[in-house]
């Protein structure tokens, strides 16, 4: 029997290319900074269900590493689920990010051939207007700020109708501190030059 869900809230992520990311402006064709992109994206669910579990205040980080071009697949991947989180919640969390929650991330999925499983481990995440930053101890520390514009005090300097799962319409950011260190991807960047995005998202669908 299909189960329904919705979930929404904020998300975050910061990666190994250089700002601007050239990933996003052209639909994950063009070749990134370096010989791999190497991403988290972070997530905090504001409110929400998934059939009759409840979802508000779950948190949770997607770890990846693809090659150049991001759109050839094979992919490594994991995910990192707040230990504050029933086993309820693990297991939708689980379907939404993946092909069972037919879902906006299930585009993922076929991208990642090397999944890596899940870790439950404390996820702290903290939005504050345009810093939002994200700490899994020992796994996952970032930091972006957003590029603030000029022409419209108070909001952010954007991309629209972006290829994204999360939301079309994502925020520029740089990364001021960017550190991965899970599921054998390792990523530090210390010069503040990466990239970022965040944006709120709200998703549905009905899992198989």
């Amino acid at each position: 029997m299909a189960t329904s869900w919705s979930v929404s809230g904020e998300y975050m992520e910061a990666c190994s290319c250089d700002f601007l990311c050239p990933c996003i402006p052209k639909n994950a064709t063009t070749p990134a900074t370096f010989d791999y992109c190497k991403v988290a994206l972070a997530f905090e669910i504001r409110d929400g269900s998934y059939g009759s579990t409840p979802m508000s205040g779950v948190r949770f980080v997607l770890v990846a590493q693809s090659k150049a071009i991001m759109s050839e697949g094979d992919w490594i991947g994991g995910l990192i689920i707040d230990s504050g989180c029933s086993d309820e919640q693990v297991a939708a969390v689980a379907a939404i990010t993946g092909e069972e929650g037919n879902g906006p991330m299930a585009m993922f999925a076929p991208l990642i051939t090397d999944f890596r499983g899940v870790e439950r481990a404390g996820v702290k995440f903290v939005k504050d207007g345009g810093n939002v930053s994200v700490v899994v101890d020992g796994m996952v520390d970032q930091s972006i700020v957003g590029v603030e514009s000029h022409t419209s005090p108070g909001d952010f300097v954007c991309i629209d109708n972006a290829g994204h799962p999360v939301n079309k319409r994502l925020n520029f950011a740089t990364a001021v501190k960017n550190m991965i260190n899970c599921f054998g991807i390792e990523w530090e960047d210390k010069e503040q030059r990466t990239n970022g995005h965040f944006a709120p998202f709200d998703w549905q669908g009905e899992a198989a």
